[in-house]
């Protein structure tokens, strides 16, 4: 490709309300679960964010978080690419920090799972908002604290 073909394709990629994002969005609203989306204050501006819980939702795009990439597959590309993915893991593990110091749990889910298995991503956050049990997240969420 080249530099403006490049750049017109990167610009494509939304931020915000991506597919994962709003299928996982609808299944929760489907169980009855009420939610704010993206709150500029919250560390990290967490995708979906449960407030009276202080549950903070992230769906992160499997290719830019590094989830998708095996170790040789990540050698392979430029060092822009290495660099922008290592800086977003570092950053995402930075934000679980200050999230967990305020007292909120956070869960990360691969955006393929919320697109594949939103359902029971949802059923798994009403147990995780409505019970004390310590419940086995799906394949493609992970739990990174619980009060």
């Amino acid at each position: 490709m080249t530099i403006a073909e490049r750049s017109a394709v990167m610009r494509r990629i939304k931020g915000a309300n991506t597919k994962p994002e709003l299928q996982l969005r609808r299944a929760l609203w489907g169980l009855g679960l009420r939610y704010r989306v993206g709150p500029r204050k919250i560390p990290g501006r967490p995708d979906v964010v449960f407030l009276a819980r202080r549950l903070a939702v992230f769906v992160d795009g499997a290719f830019w978080h590094g989830k998708k990439l095996s170790a040789s597959r990540l050698a392979e590309m430029s060092g822009y690419w290495q660099k922008k993915i290592a800086n977003n893991v570092a950053r995402d593990s930075e934000v679980d920090g200050i999230l967990i110091d305020e007292g909120w749990t956070v869960l990360r889910i691969d955006s393929r799972a919320a697109t594949r298995d939103s359902e029971a991503i949802a059923g798994y956050v009403l147990r995780l908002l409505t019970t004390d049990n310590a419940v086995t997240p799906p394949t493609g969420v992970t739990l990174v604290q619980r009060r």
